[in-house]
């Protein structure tokens, strides 16, 4: 019975954050609609900063899913790229909290959702076509190294969809190519979201996520010929440090 005591209250916890999810996307999608003639997307992407931190304020007040970050002291100064895990639904609406500068290479299929995508598109984003093969790499490469060029920091995740927790995917070398063409170091950043908020799944478990932020990757002095070694250092920083999580999570809940 308590069992059942416990699905009701995260069913219900779950339902009452998707209303005030969606109440936040219309808030803040209409604020960077209105601001559009008037702010520049540096500006505009402050407000995404702003409804990140919301969605983490909320999840942690309704859902009792909170964070615990260590690292953010290894970060470089900008231009930089972040090459993330990706386990649920959870980074895609917070990191940005975490990560107030950096832009988000997203599916384009996103900026045809109603309110929200219109208003991502004026945020300055990088939006890529999947479907487009080589071509939509090439459009991602451009607008990375101009991003990278006005002293921005990325964010990809390498695995490209979301894995379940304790699975590892396919790191796409795309990321450590696009920091090495322009010379810019790569932080590695690992978290265990999925278990409380599993990929593709409403339910939001209470607990702590760890959101942890690996040793920087320099990419001084290599070239396109390093990319596959790059590319396996910044697995075995990302899945290490999973790793670590998991052994960290049994041990508390032991």
């Amino acid at each position: 019975m308590r069992v059942n005591v416990d699905k009701i209250k995260v069913f219900s916890r779950s339902n009452l954050f998707f209303c005030f999810f969606v109440v936040g996307i219309l808030f803040f999608a209409t604020i960077i609609l209105l601001s559009v003639p008037l702010t520049s997307n540096v500006k505009r992407r402050y407000i995404v900063h702003l409804w990140s931190r919301y969605n983490r304020f909320i999840l942690a007040l309704i859902c009792g899913l909170t964070v615990r970050v260590e690292g953010l002291e290894k970060l470089p100064p900008p231009p930089y790229m972040i090459l993330s895990k990706h386990q649920s639904a959870w980074e895609t609406v917070t990191l940005q909290a975490f990560f107030p500068d950096a832009i988000l290479v997203l599916k384009k299929s996103l900026l045809n959702i109603p309110v929200f995508g219109w208003a991502l598109r004026f945020t300055g984003q990088i939006a890529i076509d999947r479907s487009q093969g080589v071509s939509a790499l090439r459009l991602m490469a451009v607008k990375c190294k101009d991003a990278f060029s006005q002293g921005k920091v990325v964010l990809i995740f390498p695995e490209g969809t979301r894995v379940a927790p304790g699975e590892i995917g396919k790191y796409n070398p795309g990321g450590v190519g696009m920091a090495l063409s322009s010379a810019v170091p790569i932080v590695p950043v690992a978290h265990n979201a999925g278990e409380f908020w599993a990929p593709k799944a409403y339910y939001k478990k209470p607990g702590e996520i760890q959101l942890r932020i690996g040793p920087v990757i320099s990419t001084a002095g290599l070239g396109k010929g390093d990319r596959k070694d790059v590319n396996r250092a910044v697995q075995a920083s990302i899945e290490g440090m999973m790793e670590e999580i998991a052994k960290e999570s049994q041990s508390s809940q032991s």
